[in-house]
């Protein structure tokens, strides 16, 4: 069996805080430096990463033509 790499929610805390009931590692970033951050500091065995809206905005530079990892935008 192949190991699953580890899931990520970077984005504002009151968006992403309930995602940790399903297991995925929750990185609170209320403004655009600490999402920057947050990516910036992902292990490598991260797989998925889940941003909100306002997270993958802040990230729009660093997020064209990236194959790893995945990245999923929440609806707004």
């Amino acid at each position: 069996m192949t190991a699953v790499g580890t899931v990520v929610a970077i984005g504002e805390r009151l968006r992403v805080q309930g995602w940790c009931l399903a297991g995925v590692v929750v990185l609170a970033a209320d403004d655009a430096r600490a999402v920057q951050r947050s990516w910036e500091e992902l292990d490598a065995g991260v797989a998925v990463v889940i941003l909100t809206p306002t997270a993958a905005e802040a990230l729009s530079e660093r997020l064209d033509g990236r194959a790893s990892p995945l990245v999923v935008v929440l609806p707004p």
